[in-house]
């Protein structure tokens, strides 16, 4: 047996900027994913776990933003374009890596990766006329 293989330890630490959601529900039109309370600082890197379930009533396009603590304050949570993800583009139990960027007025929370597929919904090709009505 390996020296190495003895040596090592049972227990791992969790980052100190890994966050649970309290809660996630969904609210005029929104779906809002709450943090615990306490300052997130601008530029730094949090590992936000979405970890209840997403509300049945949430629908796919309903923007997705973040409250901390009991503030009511929303901060959108964006994809690495900044363009705003939507309820189809979070999973419930996964992990999202996060940066936050303040400005003098608010803030958001920035993937650093992709958020899941979303459902495209568009057009194969478009030609100058009305697309026809899907059959039922």
């Amino acid at each position: 047996m390996s020296y190495d293989i003895i040596k090592r330890k049972p227990v791992c630490k969790l980052c100190n900027k890994l966050v649970l959601s309290q809660s996630v529900t969904f609210t005029g039109g929104n779906l809002v994913v709450n943090l615990p309370a306490g300052s997130y600082n601008n530029g730094e890197k949090y590992c936000i776990v979405v970890a209840q379930a997403i509300p049945d009533a949430a629908t796919i396009n309903a923007p997705v933003v973040v409250t901390i603590g009991t503030g009511t304050e929303l901060y959108p949570l964006t994809n690495r374009c900044c363009a705003q993800v939507t309820a189809c583009g979070i999973r419930t139990r996964a992990r999202y890596s996060t940066v936050v960027s303040t400005s003098a007025t608010g803030g958001s929370f920035r993937l650093l990766g992709s958020a899941c597929p979303c459902p495209t919904n568009r057009l194969n090709a478009i030609n100058g006329t009305a697309p026809a009505a899907p059959t039922t």
